[in-house]
């Protein structure tokens, strides 16, 4: 590789080594050759994510012209033409060996523009159509590079796992999530449970959540937990290199919601977050497994929630 893509790759696995420790952790267990190529993915998801958040202090309308310009280089370098950026020329080289569909691209790009301007969703439809392009199109965009004996079926698996991983997120990112004005949990399941925006902004600013927020909560973690019950049949079908990469990924994002139940769902009190001796147990477990072998869904809790 020439000095720029290898600087690019380079920035790629400094973002994701810094910002995603997690799926870093996981992605340790891949091969080298493929590792790079998740790095990419991670490094372009998250600059993006880093323009839409990390950007606060700017006027929404500079921040959308700093998304849209970026956006703007990343098709210019699609197309073949020279792009002078820090990272793109990584992913645009994954795109090129993997035969990436581009349109998950540019499904991605939409839902990061939307968290420039939407700040809630009234229902659970309404928030799936934004994690279409924000986390199941992961799932689509990961599975070339992980391989696959039966790509067909396992494409839907790797999206429900996207889309697993992200839940996660917003149970466990509620507070910070309210910081920036936005709530990923749908309108319809606040009002389920008798909460209002007002009573997750009392919470945070308590350091504690109310019973009936713990209840919503514990709704949300049997709806993730839904989606990795979903998910869990394509780990098995992936190639035999990458499973213990992802069985590792899947068990320590399932266990940030054993960490949530077992502090009763009170996202308030602190951030959940898998202790790094059971993170390391974890990635070995899942190298001494045997390859095709099930994985363990997260326990359920109490009321099972279907997928949708």
């Amino acid at each position: 590789m020439d000095t720029d893509l290898t600087a690019a790759y380079a920035r790629c696995q400094e973002l994701h080594k810094r910002h995603g420790r997690t799926y870093y952790l996981a992605t340790r267990l891949l091969p080298a050759w493929k590792r790079r190529h998740v790095h990419a993915l991670y490094g372009f998801t998250r600059y993006a994510d880093e323009i839409v958040d990390r950007t606060e202090d700017l006027p929404m309308a500079e921040r959308a012209a700093r998304l849209d310009e970026w956006s703007a280089r990343f098709v210019v370098g699609l197309r073949g033409e020279p792009v002078d950026d820090p990272l793109l020329p990584a992913v645009l080289h994954t795109i090129a060996v993997f035969d990436l569909d581009r349109a998950d691209f540019a499904s991605f790009l939409n839902s990061m523009a939307m968290d420039l301007t939407v700040m809630s969703y009234p229902s659970y439809d309404d928030l799936l159509d934004y994690m279409e392009g924000s986390a199941a199109v992961i799932g689509t965009m990961m599975l070339p590079i992980l391989g696959s004996s039966a790509p067909a079926a396992a494409r839907e698996p790797a999206r429900q796992l996207g889309v697993a991983f992200q839940l996660t997120n917003f149970i466990r990112d509620v507070a910070e999530d309210l910081d920036r004005g936005r709530t990923y949990l749908p309108d319809e399941d606040l009002a389920r449970f008798d909460v209002t925006r007002d009573d997750l902004f009392a919470a945070k600013a308590l350091g504690r959540a109310t019973p009936r927020i713990r209840e919503l909560i514990e709704y949300e973690v049997t709806r993730a937990q839904a989606h990795y019950a979903a998910a869990a049949p394509g780990i098995t079908l992936l190639a035999p290199a990458s499973q213990a990469c992802m069985r590792t990924a899947y068990a320590l994002y399932g266990g940030i919601l054993d960490e949530v139940a077992a502090q009763d769902y009170d996202v308030f009190a602190r951030r959940a977050v898998v202790p790094r001796r059971q993170r390391l147990a974890v990635a070995a477990r899942a190298l001494l497994a045997p390859t095709g072998a099930p994985v363990v869904i997260p326990g359920p809790a109490r009321t099972p929630v279907a997928v949708g």
